[in-house]
Formats: structure tokens, sequence, C-alpha cells
């Protein structure tokens, strides 16, 4: 039995036994656990909850019968707390920072139905029965049902029913994970939040289709794919993608622009609070009308553009090609003509891209969830921006990141506000500014 008394990053409980630390899934502050470990190291273990002896005065009665929603246990208001504590203390206990302004949290304006992407996987329950929903925690192999998902519209919903029950009606096979063997793979349902339209695209192992007949029991949609994957790992990248129906991109827009969103690329996945985000990155940046401005891992482009009109010029690099033909197609669409994408790997290209350029005024970066390597972060001391702007999903990885620009570059961190851009999960959204001091 463990008594949980905090929560880690990463949405954990945390127990201790005689002094070991045990990071418990499926519990909060207050429970009082039968867990089983699952993991253990010298310094901790890594458990899940298997039952709840005692529940917490916090807990509350989940509304989503499904592990999408971690944290829909925790009343919201204690949610915003611990996300806001968890960015204070990893910037103070993994980056030793201290001399920034920690703004309030920024609060969803859903906390329900918020999602424009959900990516669901295929499985089979005990009767033999294809399933499609998410993986049950800690149970690779399993997948729980989903019906309804509280994290997606109904319109959404509906679409990923219609699609499932199609494949059930001709017999298709789930993907099993652990022998290689079976056909379906994942769902990927996207959706506007500005204009409504729904895209599909189903994920397969190399096989044969009906087509048409997939086409026609998915109506109405604005697009239809199918990916076909030859891949162990679970992954919806990759692969052929063969457009069924419709449009292959998405539109949607945001901050007064219209983005089309190819179906590999990178687009956040709560519109409204994605345009909350970025109006917080502009206000950091403070962008002047001379500025040259940087957007490093810019996606299709959407922070760049959002702060073109406020600028002479944009440069933004982005690795994924795909991504950069949408960066350059949004940018005709809006009628941008002071913005320039390349696609490269910023750890390459960010010197390259100074030489052609020049240097920085104001660079913005939003790294994926693994942040920053050393190397990058001394590219961009090079580089020389006066002020930096940091878009984080992990504030971990942000901690060293901005420790580094601080002691090496010359660089104070003066601002920083998380935003719940994932309500009912332990996902943390945030925005730092960097000034340069010296």
């Amino acid at each position: 039995m463990l008594r949980i008394d905090s929560l880690a990053f990463g949405g954990a409980g945390v127990a201790r036994l005689d002094g070991y630390v045990v990071f418990v899934q499926g519990a909060i502050p207050g429970d009082l656990v039968r867990a089983v470990v699952e993991k253990s190291k010298r310094a901790y273990a890594e458990a899940r909850a298997v039952e709840v002896l005692e529940p917490s005065p916090e807990r509350v009665e989940p509304a989503a019968a499904h592990p999408g929603a971690p944290w829909q246990v925790l009343p919201y208001a204690r949610q915003l707390e611990a996300k806001h504590s968890q960015v204070d203390d990893a910037l103070r206990r993994i980056g030793r920072l201290d001399a920034f302004e920690l703004e309030p949290i920024v609060e969803a304006i859903e906390p329900w139905r918020y999602r424009n992407k959900l990516e669901y996987s295929f499985g089979t329950d005990g009767d033999g029965r294809i399933v499609c929903g998410f993986h049950a925690p800690g149970r690779w192999e399993e997948i729980v049902e989903v019906t309804d998902c509280l994290l997606a519209s109904e319109a959404g919903n509906a679409a990923r029913e219609r699609v499932v029950s199609w494949c059930r009606a001709h017999r298709l096979t789930a993907f099993d994970r652990r022998t290689g063997e079976g056909f379906l793979r994942n769902l990927v349902v996207r959706e506007s939040r500005s204009g409504g339209e729904l895209q599909v695209r189903l994920v397969t192992s190399p096989g044969r289709l009906d087509r048409e007949g997939l086409a026609g029991a998915a109506q109405p949609l604005g697009g239809l794919m199918w990916t076909q994957l030859d891949s162990v790992a679970e992954t919806t990248q990759g692969g052929d993608t063969e457009l069924l129906a419709g449009d292959d991109r998405l539109e949607e827009e945001i901050g007064g622009m219209r983005m089309r969103i190819s179906p590999h690329a990178f687009f956040q996945t709560n519109t409204e609070m994605a345009e909350r985000l970025y109006r917080l990155a502009l206000e950091y940046a403070q962008p002047a009308g001379s500025d040259r401005l940087f957007d490093l891992y810019c996606g299709i482009g959407t922070i760049g553009l959002l702060m073109a009109p406020r600028v002479a010029e944009v440069w933004g690099l982005e690795i994924v090609p795909d991504a950069i033909a949408d960066a350059i197609a949004n940018a005709r669409l809006n009628e941008v003509d002071n913005a320039h994408f390349f696609a490269g790997d910023v750890r390459l290209a960010l010197r390259e891209l100074v030489e052609r350029a020049g240097r920085p005024d104001v660079l913005v970066v939003d790294p994926p969830r693994s942040g920053l390597s050393q190397k990058i972060v001394r590219r961009i001391i090079e580089a020389g921006p006066r002020r930096i702007v940091y878009v984080s999903c992990n504030p971990t990885t942000l901690a060293p990141n901005a420790a580094q620009l601080v002691g090496d570059g010359g660089y104070s961190l003066r601002r920083v506000r998380a935003v719940d851009m994932f309500p009912q999960t332990p996902h943390i959204e945030c925005v730092a500014l960097l000034e340069r001091s010296r």
C-alpha cells in the first residue's frame, strides 16, 4: 500500500517508502493505493495503481471512460495549480534559475472536446471483435475501446465510428503488436475548428482495400486518406499515403491567418488555445518594424506568418520538407511577401541561414519535446539575437536549455508563462522570454 503525497512532472503520483521514491501512474495526492511495481532502480521505482483503497478528498468522478484524460480525476483548478508549480520547479531545480517572473497560467477556453486531432489505435477484444481507441495504461498490447471520446467533437467521433463500422462489416483484422500480423493499425481524425471540416486517415499494414467502398461509407468528410506502413513501431508517420476522396489539405484559421495543413505536418492540437499561445509569443517578442525574425522549427509557418506584419522579414527553418511546402503555400495564401522558409536541420543549417539572411534581432524557437541539443543552443548564441522567445512543450528540457543560454550566452530569463493547451492531461506548454544582458 502506498500513500500519494504529491504529483511528479508527467502526471504520476509520488509516494515514499522509508525515503525510497515510487512514481505511481493513476494516483493523485491523498490517495491510498495498491500498486504494482513495473520498474525499479536504485533511487526510485515506477508503479501502476491497480486499486484505490482510500480515495483522495480531491478526487472527482471521471467523465471520460477511457485513458486519454488521466488527470480528469483532479478538479480543474488543481490541474492548473500543478502545471504552474511544475514549470516553476523545473526552472529552479533543473535549470537553477531564479531571477524570472513566472506569470499566472493561461486557463483553457474549453476543458473538454478541444482537440482538433486525435490518433486512435486498432485492437481486438476478448471476443475477437475489432475495437478502436487508446492504449491501456502500461499495456502496449491492449486497446481500450472508445465510442464517445470527450476530447473530440461529436462530429469527429461520428466520423471515426463510420470508418470503424465499415472495417468491422468487411471483416478486416487489427494489427497484432506482438506477432506483427494483421492489417488495421491507426485512425487519425483531424478537424478544422474554424470551418468544421473533417479529415480522416486510415493507417494500415501493406495490403488491399476497397477504396471506393470505404470512401462511400466514411462520408461526409473533407478528405479521406489511406497510409500503408510497413513498420514494427507504433507510428502514423511515414509510409505511402494515398488520397481516396476530397482534399489532402485541411484549412484552419488562426489569428486571422488561413493555414492549409498537409497530412503529416505538425499543427497545435488545440486551435483556440494555440491562438492564445501565439498571442503570448508575440507579446514576448516585442517585434519592431525593422526587425529580422528567425522562426526555428517553424512547421507550417504559423508563428512566423502571424509575426510577419510586424517585422521587416521572417526566416523560417524546419527539417520536414512537406511542412516547408505548406509554409510557403500559406505565405502566398495570406499574401505575405516578407517571409522566407527553408527545409533544413537547425543544427546544421542555422549558421548558413545567418550567412545568407544576416543576424536575427528576434529568434523564436518551438522545438520538439526533447528540447534543443547543447550544439543547437551554441548555434543560437552564435547567431546573437537580442531577444529569444522559447515555446516549450516540456519544461524539463526548457530548463537546461535556458540555463545554457544564461550561463554561456549572457542572456537573462525574464518572463515565463504556462498555457493550458491540454486540460485533463499532465502535458504542459509554456512560453519563455530570454533577453541578451551582455
